[in-house]
């Protein structure tokens, strides 16, 4: 975790090296980037936060959260536009389409 994020990003501990997309410790980490990115895009943040919390077994996340750089809460709107459970994030964003061939090349 630390070599994608550096010491920044709060992470429960699972590792991304040896999971597929079907893993949440990689497919959620992904889909929180993805969602902070496109909040700062639409100028809702100059930085944001996206916190997601799992169950085995569990499709719907237990927890949800977003907060901006000055702590105000941003959940509400990524509930609404933005679906968390594990499938929906490997088709969003084409994670079953891996191009890691382009992404090894120098």
């Amino acid at each position: 975790m630390v070599d994608s994020y550096g010491g920044l990003i709060p992470h429960g501990g699972g590792a991304f090296s040896g999971k597929d997309p079907t893993k949440v410790d990689r497919s959620g980490a992904y889909m929180c980037r993805f969602v902070a990115k496109n909040l700062v895009a639409k100028g809702m943040a100059k930085s944001v936060l996206v916190s997601v919390a799992y169950a085995i077994g569990k499709a719907e996340p237990l927890m949800l959260e977003a907060k901006d750089e000055g702590g105000r809460s941003l959940t509400a709107y990524v509930r609404k536009h933005y679906d968390f459970r594990p499938l929906a994030i490997i088709e969003r964003l084409g994670l079953r389409n891996p191009v890691y061939f382009q992404t090894a090349e120098d």
